[in-house]
């Protein structure tokens, strides 16, 4: 019990894992999408902030090289020129000239003198540069609100410079953020931060900000958008109530698909150790006619279910499962076992067949050869010919060390036959891989015979090829005495299937073999009938 609940409990826990598995994947990867939607609109939201920016630097380059008119006139003469273009254009805080590093005139304060240093509250670059522009914390008229200044200097020491208001740039920010959390951060050259937005976003929540940075191709401008971690959890909030929905569905199946696996894998198992225990498994017997010696000459030792409520599991569903989870080398030995005990009962002549159907992964055990020799052992005073069915439905992986095995169990007299011949896809190779004693042609052959004159080109081509080989053929399936007559009349030595016996128990069939056993099957009128027809 202890170890059954084990199985219980670990099975209940790969059941849970299927069920949370889709269900992790979806949140994994709602969550690289809402990160990619964030990113997208990033990139959206940096790249018109860059063209905004870009056409604000064209007008205020067009504006430099507009004032260019005005080299070498005194500013009384362009003073009002000046503050005129300066209202007439947007963006311009103030627009001027400047000869050796000193304004002489600007739109804003006419002819006052003053320094450029003291108008932009920091020293000029030092760039070497004809032309330069710089983001500035503000201008001696606006010191709290910054703004950017475009310089073009002459090589005769003469200058012109524009002056655009940061809050433009500001405003437009605000505008991007007024559907999204954002805190921007635009940089001309080394200047100073032209930004907006709270820049404690990149702290709060649980998730690590976004950081988004990007320069302009153009002009050296470069900006730095970080979204908020709350931009991140309402796009995942967006996509998870699409995505959710469809992963529990899929959890939902997988469970079921899961569990529907694992109960088969380990009720399968349990069921077959725990019928093996308590004795649910039964042998049967089909007897086999020898057309040469008009008798039976042997019987094919089959497996039988039989559960407590009476009712049977099929051979093929129980012997596949047996198969698939490894136990068809237990069931095997247990049926060696109920064989063993059967026979001791058994009054038949020396050389009597004994066929016993062996998997390919039994075939393929190490301890194959010394099973069957260990069986062999046990039944000696009976005297069997041992037959070892070999089905060509199983495909037998390692065919030159399986063909060593079977040739050392010949060695000891066992014979070898291939069950099931031709339904398969490895017959030839078989017959080339293995030294074989019997062909067994499947029953869908045999099926096909209509008339004793009649053709069925795969079935004698299939016994046209086993006398060829000098291997003996049974045919089994036999449910008619139009196909017991075809087969006797193309040399097939031995007849199976219902027509001649059905399978049975150990007791029915020792009454079987005492009182019919010994038999020839006579059914003359039928043959002459038969042979009427077909004159």
């Amino acid at each position: 019990m202890p170890r059954l609940k084990h199985k219980q409990d670990y099975a209940r826990l790969i059941i849970v894992i299927a069920g949370l598995l889709p269900l992790l994947i979806g949140i994994f990867f709602t969550g690289i999408d809402a990160r990619h939607t964030v990113q997208q609109q990033q990139i959206n939201a940096a790249s018109t902030l860059l063209s905004q920016a870009e056409r604000m630097s064209d007008s205020a380059w067009d504006m430099v090289t507009k004032l260019r008119q005005f080299q070498h006139q005194p500013c009384q003469k362009i003073a009002g020129q000046l503050q005129r273009i300066g209202a007439l254009n947007a963006y311009f805080r103030t627009i001027g000239k400047v000869e050796q590093g000193k304004i002489v005139c600007s739109s804003a304060f006419g002819s006052a003198p003053g320094e450029l240093k003291e108008m932009i509250m920091r020293d000029p670059p030092v760039t070497g540069k004809a032309w330069w522009s710089l983001s500035i914390a503000g201008t001696s008229g606006v010191p709290d609100r910054p703004a950017v200044i475009f310089m073009r200097q002459l090589p005769d020491g003469e200058g012109f410079w524009s002056v655009i208001d940061g809050q433009y740039l500001i405003d437009f920010m605000r505008a991007i953020s007024s559907t999204h959390l954002y805190y921007f951060r635009m940089v001309f050259s080394d200047g100073a931060p032209i930004s907006f937005g709270d820049p404690q976003i990149a702290t709060s929540g649980w998730f690590e900000p976004m950081v988004y940075q990007a320069a302009s191709s153009r002009y050296p401008i470069s900006v730095t958008l970080v979204a908020s971690p709350a931009e991140l959890i309402a796009a995942w909030r967006q996509v998870i109530f699409i995505i959710m929905p469809m992963a529990a569905i899929f959890s939902v199946v997988l469970m079921l698909v899961v569990a529907n696996w694992l109960q088969r894998r380990l009720s399968w198992r349990d069921e077959i150790r725990r019928a093996i225990t308590s004795g649910q498994f039964r042998a049967h017997y089909q007897p086999v006619y020898d057309n040469r010696l008009q008798r039976c000459s042997g019987a094919e030792v089959l497996l039988r279910w039989v559960t407590p409520d009476g009712n049977g599991v099929r051979p093929d569903i129980f012997i596949g499962a047996a198969e698939a989870e490894g136990m068809i080398v237990p069931l095997t030995r247990h049926l060696l076992d109920l064989v063993v005990k059967d026979v001791q009962s058994w009054q038949v002549v020396p050389q009597f067949h004994l066929a016993i159907n062996v998997a390919a992964d039994h075939l393929q055990h190490p301890e194959f050869v010394s099973d069957m020799l260990h069986f062999a052992e046990r039944v000696k005073h009976k005297q069997f010919l041992i037959t070892l069915e070999l089905t060509e439905r199983s495909l037998i992986q390692e065919g030159h060390e399986v063909a060593r095995k079977l040739d050392r169990l010949r060695g000891y007299g066992m014979k070898v036959a291939i069950d099931d011949f031709g339904t398969g896809h490895c017959s030839l190779s078989y017959l080339q891989t293995f030294t074989l004693d019997y062909l067994k042609i499947d029953r869908g052959f045999i099926n096909a015979i209509e008339s004793l004159e009649g053709r069925t080109p795969v079935l004698d081509a299939i016994i046209q090829l086993s006398h060829q080989l000098e291997l003996k053929v049974l045919g089994e399936g036999v449910e008619s005495a139009l196909q017991f007559h075809y087969l006797q009349r193309r040399g097939v030595v031995f007849i199976q299937g219902y027509y001649y016996a059905r399978p049975m128990g150990n007791a029915a069939l020792i009454a079987w073999l005492t009182e019919q056993g010994m038999q020839p099957v006579e059914d003359t009128s039928t043959l002459q009938a038969l042979q009427g027809i077909s004159a």
